[in-house]
Formats: structure tokens, sequence, C-alpha cells
């Protein structure tokens, strides 16, 4: 199925669409002529801004919480497709308030998916981060248990829906990521602050997180996890090359890792490995059990061999990005591009 005519003339529901993600694919989704576009979140004054940014008569906004069963179910009426990003993804509100992540993140799923269900939806994609692959904070837990609720329902088979998940890592220049941050410290007149200059990340530009859920959307099959291959580079890399690009003199201090950080991102675990599959730019983990049958859970085992390194995939061992190339990458992004002209307007 190509993506056009998944679209076209379909109603597509965006669980938490007024972040980043939800104003690129909704960027992405008006030029393929969609019925409707329906907008689900829970702040009012970004889906004002965002309904006056826009000025279009397929986008619907629906004020609600994933955490309340009845305004997701009530959202759902009618629509094809859904795109499911509502999320809590700061790593230390998490890790303060680990019950809210949890009737968020996991919870929340759970609300979307038996709502979709119920009212028949065709597919739901829930959207995942690398943090959910060995957690070791309340945010990539509460994003494991996610994908487990959406794997087992999937085994389910209730009614017709069919559901897949995303998992990316580290979504260039969206909001609270490191990129805008760093910039805000120059802006500020700080010296960049990383906490291992060592650190690997991936480094994906928001329109490959449009491509990765549309392509889960169009190809993906039930119960399976989908990943985008992508470039890596160091945090201090990363930082040197913004340096550069603005000709920053208050340099890059490093302090130390913070609880909760990892020194590099996992993408497909060392125990999914055998389950993964190339798919061109993407790879595709299947359930370690498509169906319900808890024999094949206990006594069948999965073939060994693997086209991944037995560590999996991570930042550390996927492309590596040198400074001029991450410059590169930077320099391709509109908002760098913005943000550049409006710094040297300043000096």
């Amino acid at each position: 199925m190509d993506i056009k005519s998944a679209i076209e003339n379909k109603t597509i529901l965006v669980t938490g669409g007024t972040g980043s993600f939800g104003n690129a694919v909704v960027d992405r989704l008006l030029t393929l002529n969609p019925k409707k576009i329906i907008i689900f979140s829970r702040d009012e004054k970004k889906q004002f801004d965002m309904g006056n940014k826009y000025n279009s008569d397929k986008l619907r906004f629906v004020l609600g919480d994933v955490r309340d069963r009845d305004s997701i179910s009530h959202a759902m009426y009618e629509v094809d497709y859904v795109f499911h990003a509502a999320a809590l993804k700061q790593v230390p509100n998490c890790e303060f308030f680990p019950m809210d992540a949890i009737r968020t993140n996991s919870i929340g799923a759970h609300n979307v998916i038996d709502a979709a269900v119920e009212n028949g939806v065709k597919k739901v994609v829930v959207l995942s981060t690398d943090k959910a692959v060995h957690p070791i904070n309340v945010m990539g837990m509460s994003k494991a248990l996610m994908e487990r609720i959406m794997v087992a329902a999937s085994r389910e088979k209730r009614g017709e829906t069919e559901l897949c998940g995303t998992r990316y890592g580290n979504v260039m220049y969206t909001r609270a990521s490191v990129i805008p941050y760093f910039i805000d410290l120059m802006k500020g007149g700080k010296p960049l602050t990383v906490t291992n200059k060592k650190m690997t990340r991936f480094l994906m530009p928001l329109s490959d997180s449009v491509d990765l859920v549309l392509y889960a959307l169009t190809q993906g099959e039930n119960g399976s996890i989908y990943v985008r291959k992508s470039p890596a580079a160091t945090i201090g890399d990363l930082a040197q090359a913004l340096v550069e690009i603005f000709d920053y003199k208050k340099g890059i201090e490093e302090i130390g890792i913070r609880p909760g950080e990892k020194m590099y991102e996992e993408l497909v675990s060392r125990e999914e490995v055998a389950r993964a599959e190339d798919k061109g730019d993407y790879f595709q983990i299947k359930p370690e059990v498509p169906g319900m049958d808890y024999r094949q859970y206990y006594f069948k085992g999965i073939d060994g061999s693997h086209i991944l390194p037995e560590e999996g995939y991570n930042s550390a061992n996927t492309q590596q990005l040198n400074i001029e190339e991450i410059k590169n990458l930077l320099l391709s992004l509109n908002e760098i591009q913005e943000e550049l002209k409006n710094w040297n307007n300043r000096q």
C-alpha cells in the first residue's frame, strides 16, 4: 500500500498532536488529501496556536487526556488510523513523578489501543523510544510497558484493528532536545554544557521520524516494531559543530553524567537481534510469539541466525559522523538556518 492511497480521504487521529512530531506529521498529511486530521491533546493554547498556523478545515481539535478512557474513545468515532504520540517524555519529570509516567505512557496507551479496537480503527501506530530498550529510567520503563501492551493486544486479534510500533532515538530540534538547549545556552552567553563528551546519540531529522511512522502505517505488520537506520555522533562533536557554525567563543564544559542517562542509545537490543529483519532503510522487530499459543512462548526457541551485530543496533555501532558531517546535517535544518540568521543579526 502506497502512502498517498493509504491517506487519501481517510480520517487520522494524532494523540499528543500539538507537539513537534504532531506538527511535522500534519505538515506531511495535509499534502496527501486526508478527509480529516483529529488533533487530540491536553493543551488548549497549543491547539489554538496550531489552528491559527494551519487554518485548514481538514483539522479538528479535541481536548482530552489519554488517561481518560471516555475522552479518547469519544475522539475515535469514524477514525481510520491512529498515531499515538502522547507521552511524558522528560526523563527527570518521570523520575520524580513515576506514577504519572505510568498513567500517561503505559495506561494511556492501553486506553488508546482499547478505544481503537472498540471503534473499528484500521491501524494504530504507537511511538516509542530508544529508552525503552534495556530501560534504566522511569520514562524508558513506562515506554517499554507501552510496547509490550501493544504486542499483547496484537496477539489477541480482537476485531480488525492492526497494531504496530516505531522506536527512534534523538530527533533533531524537537522541543526540549539537546540542540535547542545548546542554542539557548549560546543566546545566554553561557558555555555549552555536556554530561560526557564521548556519549553517542543518533541524529534523526524530524522528517525521518515522519517517514518512519508512515512506513509503519503502510508496511507494518501486526505486533512488529520498526526502527529507522540513522547515523550518530558523540555529544562532544555535536557541541563542537554548533560552536563552529555559530562561531561561539564561550566553549564547552563537561559536567558529568546525570541520573538516568546512558552512554549510548539502543534501538535494537541484544535479545531482539534474532527477531530483527532488514527492510532497507528500516529494521523490523517481530514479536517473540505472534499468537496466543502459550506453548510456543515456553517451548519454541528462535533461529539463532541474524543480520545485526550480537550487541544489537545502537548509537555506538552505527555510522559515526565527524564534525564536518554533523555541521552539514545541522545546516540542512530550517531551524538552524533561522537561528543562524538571527544570531548574525545580533552580532
